[in-house]
């Protein structure tokens, strides 16, 4: 297993892509969170702000979640469906023919990759969002005690998406077709149900099980749902079995179907 893993993290990080959607990243959460702090601290006369204090600031940071989901995803993503696109399953089989040791090493080697996107990602929005809450808001609430542990849950929720991203590409292994239906569920799909969900009272519980809706529960803040009204959060050892639960299920559906068939 420590020879499979060795492999698959190397493979990982002797490509460029991934190091590319990192930049991306930070400069789309910069950019994002500066306005979203703005949008709270610049609140037009005899307007009330959306949020303000501690909530405001809650709600900025867990834009790595809310916003940034989408770049672990594909990041993890690509480092199974790559293998299809290239070709380079077959080699990757032959090397490691167990195929469940094969995708638990594929799993295993993204966390590390992942790990890294959180901090960016972390780093990034308060980068963004901070200096004006500070300035013109009530504070950027960087010590305290609720606000460091979302901060920091939100460097694990960015690594569980990678790995999640690893099992959704092991079920749709076409990298095109993987990407544009992690781009259309993570922009479209969910932020539409979570907000239509949270319209309905018997069913507005639901959104906190859709992932997006888990992550924030275990970050503690939603800025998604402070803007639509989907306020119901999952404890946040509910919300850990969740995440890893989706994974779970992704990985066995693609080790029974795409990881079961002849590849050649």
């Amino acid at each position: 297993m420590r020879a499979a893993l060795l492999a698959e993290y190397r493979k990982l990080v002797s490509t460029r892509l991934w190091w590319l959607l990192l930049i991306v990243m930070i400069g789309y959460l910069v950019f994002v969170s500066a306005a979203v702090s703005a949008s709270f601290v610049f609140v037009p006369e005899g307007s009330e702000a959306v949020l303000a204090g501690k909530d405001a600031a809650q709600a900025t940071y867990s834009l790595v979640n809310g916003i940034g989901y989408v770049f672990p995803l594909v990041i993890g993503s690509l480092a199974m469906t790559t293998e299809f696109r290239h070709k380079t399953i077959t080699q990757s089989l032959l090397a490691e023919p167990d195929r469940t040791r094969f995708l638990a090493a594929k799993l295993l080697s993204v966390l590390p990759i992942g790990l890294v996107a959180g901090v960016l990602g972390v780093a990034a929005t308060v980068a963004g969002g901070a200096p004006l809450l500070q300035i013109q808001g009530d504070g950027a609430y960087l010590s305290d005690g609720d606000v460091v542990t979302g901060l920091v849950l939100g460097v694990v929720v960015v690594a569980l998406w990678a790995v999640i991203g690893v099992a959704f590409g092991s079920v749709l292994s076409n990298q095109v077709a993987a990407i544009v239906v992690i781009l259309a569920f993570t922009q479209f799909v969910e932020p539409v149900a979570r907000i239509a969900l949270a319209q309905v009272d018997s069913l507005a519980g639901l959104a906190s099980y859709l992932p997006g809706g888990a992550a924030d529960s275990l970050i503690g803040a939603s800025f998604l749902g402070s803007a639509g009204g989907d306020t119901d959060l999952l404890p946040r050892w509910a919300a850990a079995l969740v995440l890893v639960g989706y994974a779970v299920v992704f990985a066995v559906i693609g080790r029974l179907t795409t990881l079961r068939r002849d590849v050649g």
